[in-house]
């Protein structure tokens, strides 16, 4: 090619550049065929170019072979358009091609379209565009969310710095610890019979950093866990942007915590973003009020408790029962369809054995179980919030959880159907004062609730003296639009704490020297307080890019069935390979 041309990108020329010659690069995205003269749009990620190709002859012949996404190279003399698009940066000029070259061929027939007129990823099955995520990446939406990815990742990784962070790698391969979920386990050729785990989060290695007398330490951690599929989590592995701090308090934590999510979310968003200090809710309060540990505060309905309002009652559905009730603010405008909608949600959707509703208008409660609705019920409910014109939906069940929940998912469905979610805003909380332990009915044993290395509140005498599910740690999410955007404790820094709480959850001394003995070791020799968290790079992506499914902001995510369409993972090994690693697969 003749020297004498600049090399440019597809987003770069303007009216400032009519009469030079030029040389582009790119994929084709359109080709317009009007007989003497073709007119392509010639796409990189920088922008579009349209290139005019003159019925020539020495172009001919490689201008018939042109198809959509082949990548070809175009020199020739920026001009200025006559009909000129200025919803384009290089809306005013257009290039005369005078030589193309096809760098990369294409298939004519493409699985799907990409970034033409006819293209609407979201009538493709996802599972094609996973298997071709090649050319679904090329599709402008995707390729703009995993730049975004590229740009917060620096941003996060320098306002670490500023915040005084090192960051320090942890391994990968790992040994098995009871984080919550499965491990994926790895088998060791060098030693049969032995596993490494990959690591669900870098929970022991952060602590024995500080242990190792680093001050502050961050990474932006891969972390692994065996769990199912959801469209907000990631299936098999996930990144989070894990921190630690020698002597930090829970105060100090949260001071962090607000400025990663406000400073982050304020730079790649127009959105409003709640200042700090952010709303701190204690768990149980949210269990109440929300019915879930993560609310979403945009919704403004609340959960409040009704069961002495219908104690003297003589209907059959509350009697001996919890009663939780929603009211909906003007909610008697509401027509029956609404309310048979959410009967039918309540049944169907959540497993409840029905949904109990009731109108309060100037001539009295009306429809659904109005008729229980008595002057000494309708005076409670008034003392609850509720007034002449609201609607009142109750859930009831002899458990406390199994109601909370149920009251919990109407509550979200409500606000959805009803479009009460406050628009174009992010809304954090704290979620605080978890419970340390909770009772597993399928084992009838005492597990852990949330991270096993938390320091209890009240320390050793609370272990010792109260009731296991009595006991908060000093453990605590984050919550965004009714997303868990982070988790993060005070750790437990002390072996002789350390060996007690995990001896309520039962484990033995040798159990936990054995499971986590380099901590049980490390901290014998001087540890220094700490705390940290770990906020979710991915949920954060994801929420400031307004999608909702994180394998949209992921650049090669796997399927719902946590395959990888694209690699064919996980497969079969061979024998040989099964032998090295000392593995038998025994065919049911």
């Amino acid at each position: 090619m003749n020297n004498q041309y600049r090399n440019h990108t597809c987003g770069e020329l303007n009216i400032k550049n009519v009469g030079q010659e030029v040389r582009l690069a790119g994929w084709v995205q359109r080709i317009r065929n009007l007989g003497a003269m073709k007119f392509v749009d010639l796409r990189d990620e920088s922008g579009i170019t349209q290139i005019v190709i003159s019925d020539k002859e020495e172009l001919n012949e490689v201008s018939n072979v042109l198809v959509t996404e082949c990548v070809i190279s175009v020199t020739g003399k920026v001009l200025e358009r006559s009909n000129k698009n200025l919803k384009i940066s290089t809306g005013e000029i257009e290039v005369d091609a005078n030589e193309i070259t096809v760098l990369g061929k294409c298939k004519n027939v493409l699985p799907f379209e990409v970034n033409s007129d006819k293209a609407d990823i979201s009538t493709v099955k996802e599972d094609l565009r996973l298997q071709y995520r090649f050319l679904d990446l090329r599709n402008d939406k995707i390729h703009k969310n995993i730049l975004l990815r590229s740009k917060i990742l620096k941003f996060l990784r320098d306002k670490m710095d500023e915040l005084g962070f090192y960051e320090i790698q942890t391994p990968i391969l790992a040994n098995s610890s009871p984080e919550g979920a499965r491990d994926f386990l790895v088998p060791s050729r060098i030693h049969p019979g032995e596993f490494y785990a990959l690591p669900q989060a870098p929970q022991q290695f952060k602590q024995l950093l500080m242990v190792s007398g680093f001050s502050k330490y961050f990474q932006l951690a891969p972390c692994f866990r065996d769990e199912d599929p959801r469209a907000d989590r990631a299936p098999g592995e996930f990144y989070q942007l894990d921190f630690e701090m020698a002597f930090g308090t829970q105060e100090e934590v949260f001071e962090i915590l607000e400025e990663i999510f406000t400073s982050t979310f304020k730079k790649f968003t127009t959105w409003k973003v709640d200042e700090g200090p952010f709303i701190r809710i204690p768990y149980k309060e949210a269990m109440e009020k929300y019915g879930i540990d993560k609310p979403d505060l945009r919704n403004p309905l609340i959960i409040q408790d009704a069961t002495q309002a219908f104690k003297n009652t003589e209907f059959n559905a509350f009697e001996n029962k919890i009663v939780k009730c929603i009211i909906i603010p003007n909610g008697s405008e509401q027509g029956r369809k609404f309310f048979d909608n959410m009967t039918i949600f309540a049944k169907e959707e959540v497993g409840a054995d029905g949904l109990a509703w009731v109108k309060l208008t100037e001539e009295g409660p009306t429809g659904g179980i109005a008729k229980f609705v008595t002057e000494e019920v309708k005076k409670y409910l008034e003392q609850l919030g509720a007034k002449t014109g609201d609607s009142i939906l109750f859930v009831a069940n002899e458990k406390l959880e199994i109601v909370q929940k149920i009251a919990g998912l109407i509550r979200i469905e409500v606000g959805k159907q009803l479009d009460l979610i406050e628009k174009d805003s992010y809304r954090f909380c704290f979620i605080v004062d978890f419970p340390m332990y909770e009772y597993n009915e399928d084992t009838e044993k005492i597990d852990f609730n949330h991270n096993p290395f938390s320091m209890p509140q009240g320390g050793m005498e609370a272990l010792l003296t109260k009731d296991p599910l009595d006991i908060v740690a000093y453990q605590y999410d984050v919550v965004c639009n009714g997303y868990e955007m982070a988790s993060g404790a005070v750790r437990n820094h002390d072996p002789e704490l350390m060996v007690k709480a995990f001896e309520i959850a039962g484990y033995s001394e040798e159990e936990v020297e054995t499971r986590f003995g380099a901590l049980y070791n490390a901290f014998q020799y001087g540890t220094p307080p700490h705390a940290g968290a770990a906020p979710g790079v991915d949920r954060m992506i994801m929420l400031i890019a307004n999608e909702y499914n994180l394998r949209e902001i992921i650049a090669f995510p796997k399927n719902k069935k946590a395959r990888d369409v694209l690699m064919n993972a996980p497969s079969k090994v061979s024998k040989e390979q099964l032998d090295e690693v000392h593995i038998k697969i025994i065919e049911e």
